[in-house]
């Protein structure tokens, strides 16, 4: 048996669970499982990958960072970042190497490159956590400007009050990287002035649950394009998959 699974806290409302089981059932892979291992403490890890049958793990809130400690390798992207959401799993005797790697870069590039063209002149990318920083260097990375909002007031962001119409209007690009409009608080959306966006501007929502959001929703009525978080998960999973049974990695 070879067993993969997730790790975070609490994990009421994982999306890996659901998604690598329906694959496994669709493939015929009855040799693998994925479980949910809510951890209330990382000191817990030891002892969960000492069951030698278990192989791969993704990690979410609030481990991404924290887990690093714990791998004896990190990808050169992960460890920039900051941020560790896959780990592979080896047996070296009776050892298990841990290496970690983020699947988000991945997740955030297959959802966004074929849907920008190449009249983006700015982004808006609303939240400055985690997520933001895998936005911001996938942003870099194809070469397009961006503007960083955030609630406080801090050096390199612009709060959503200091969002002009100009600025708002001439920023094609706006990712929400917060939780708002999470389920079960789907009501919620990021403070911008929805009023002010046209056809032209493509609103991408890191948020899954629902899959259409608030903040999407919003900009569905004004002719926005919308893209979900869930595209991003989709992909970011088959990169895990990818990763756990990559021989050189």
């Amino acid at each position: 048996m070879r067993k993969f699974g997730l790790i975070g806290y609490p994990l009421g409302h994982s999306f890996s669970k659901g998604y690598f089981t329906e694959k496994f059932n669709k493939n015929r892979l009855t040799e693998c499982s994925y479980e949910n291992y809510p951890l209330t403490s990382l000191d817990h890890l030891p002892e969960l990958i000492s069951d030698t049958s278990l192989v791969g793990l993704n990690v979410t809130i609030p481990y991404k960072s924290s887990v690093m400690q714990y791998l004896s390798k990190i990808d050169h992207e992960a460890e920039t970042l900051g941020a560790v959401n896959v780990i592979k799993i080896k047996r070296v005797g009776n050892e298990p190497v841990l290496s970690g790697y983020n699947s988000d870069i991945t997740g955030i590039r297959d959802t966004l490159i074929p849907n920008l063209g190449p009249g983006i002149k700015n982004a808006l990318v609303l939240g400055s956590g985690g997520s933001s920083k895998a936005v911001c260097h996938v942003l870099n990375g194809i070469n397009v400007p961006f503007t960083l909002i955030s609630r406080e007031k801090k050096d390199f962001c612009l709060t959503y009050s200091e969002i002009t119409p100009e600025l708002l209007s001439n920023s094609h690009l706006i990712i929400n990287t917060t939780p708002l409009g999470m389920f079960p608080d789907i009501t919620g959306k990021p403070d911008i002035r929805y009023e002010l966006l046209d056809e032209k501007h493509i609103l991408f929502d890191l948020v899954y649950n629902p899959e259409i959001t608030s903040f999407l929703k919003m900009g569905q009525e004004r002719g926005c394009t919308i893209l979900s978080g869930i595209r991003m998960l989709h992909s970011q999973a088959e990169k895990s998959w990818e990763i756990w049974n990559n021989e050189d990695l």
